[in-house]
């Protein structure tokens, strides 16, 4: 009788639906925040840069992304945004977190003593990218066949009564972050490693909660010594080194 019951069993477990579970992967956009390479003709004419861009365009070169990805530059001293299209792959300095036409860097306002950006993957269904791709291609269109334009800035005599807002000042305070841990064991890691390996001591760990800690250098309050120590620890080759304001 066992027998009959176990062979019964193994019957209905042969006919039963079997659930086949699917691993749905959830692709993270890329962001980085760090400061940007204003092109210009000389870079490319150095060697600073392999590739020339169009200074009327509204194309940028990043090493993270792949040529025609969908971006949003991000001018993280104003707030404003532009869509761009990453260009061709393209060698340029590792401080800077991607290159930038003249025409982007107008458009946006950003401080050439101070080009701090964010520069942002959209995916390719993602309805802000639905809503903009238009209004994007259309000008396109016209900043391809207009000229880069210098704007000039107005003389304003005593007669006139307008009055001229004073762009805010930016106090130039950054640091290097190296990566974010859950485990402060493997925070402290790095931090032992890249003061034994590389001579850095301006290496700290911050608690940003229970479960997240940040390694990172700094702070730096002027744009040489930050250069100069994100160069020393380039060699890393860590997938997202980035520099954040404070």
């Amino acid at each position: 009788m066992k027998f009959y019951k176990i062979l019964f069993l193994f019957i209905f477990a042969s006919c039963a639906p079997i659930e086949k579970t699917t691993n749905i992967h959830f692709k993270e956009s890329f962001t980085n925040s760090g400061f940007a390479l204003i092109y210009d003709d000389k870079f490319f004419e150095n060697k600073k840069i392999n590739k020339k861009l169009d200074n009327r365009s509204y194309e940028i070169f990043q090493r993270n992304l792949k040529p025609g990805t969908n971006a949003i530059i991000k001018n993280l001293l104003n707030n404003k945004t532009l869509l761009v299209t990453v260009g061709k792959n393209s060698k340029y300095p590792n401080f800077f977190n991607s290159v930038i036409s003249k025409r982007i860097a107008d458009e946006l306002d950003i401080n050439i003593d101070e080009p701090y950006i964010q520069v942002i993957e959209i995916d390719k269904n993602s309805v802000f990218l639905a809503n903009k791709t238009k209004t994007f291609d259309e000008e396109k269109n016209v900043a391809e066949k207009a000229p880069v334009l210098e704007i000039g800035i107005k003389d304003l005599s005593d007669n006139n009564t307008a009055k001229v807002k004073k762009p805010e000042i930016s106090i130039f305070k950054y640091v290097i972050k190296l990566g974010d841990f859950y485990f402060y064991d493997s925070a402290m890691s790095l931090k032992q490693r890249v003061k034994n390996e590389f001579k850095v001591d301006e290496v700290k760990i911050n608690k940003l909660s229970k479960t997240k800690f940040r390694v990172y250098l700094g702070p730096y309050d002027n744009l040489n010594s930050l250069k100069n120590a994100f160069n020393k620890i380039s060699i890393l080759n860590f997938e997202n080194i980035e520099i954040i304001k404070i």
